[in-house]
């Protein structure tokens, strides 16, 4: 069964094509350094009837979407491995300013998950 790292976050509407740009760069070096699979989705339709909107779980302010991410890898240790070499390309670095990113950092959530029932197309 694969792993994913899944983050949910509030990026300002007039900062998204920055935000996007990053992104881009972003899923080029994951999938560079052994990612199976690397999204980002803007929020489209977030009233739900039932359960907990992401919109509640973000708090997204005046202005702002809701981000939902994921990057898939084959098990947890290549997470590990991937992330490793990740975080230490220069490119990653280069492609953005920690402390002016286009979003607030601190109000991301982010989490590893074990897959335990996996479907895909043929």
């Amino acid at each position: 069964m694969s792993y994913v790292d899944g983050f949910l976050l509030s990026v300002p509407e007039a900062r998204l094509p920055e935000y996007i740009k990053i992104a881009k760069t972003a899923a080029k070096i994951w999938m560079k350094h052994g990612a199976l699979h690397y999204a980002e989705c803007v929020g489209d339709d977030l009233d739900c009837e039932f359960g907990v909107s992401f919109k509640k779980v973000a708090k997204p302010k005046e202005g702002e979407v809701v981000v939902f991410s994921f990057i898939t890898y084959k098990s947890r240790k290549h997470r590990d491995q991937v992330n490793k070499k990740v975080m230490a390309d220069p490119e990653l670095t280069a492609s953005c300013d920690p402390k002016n990113m286009p979003f607030d950092c601190k109000r991301m959530a982010y989490g590893g998950f074990k897959a335990i029932v996996e479907a895909l197309a043929k």
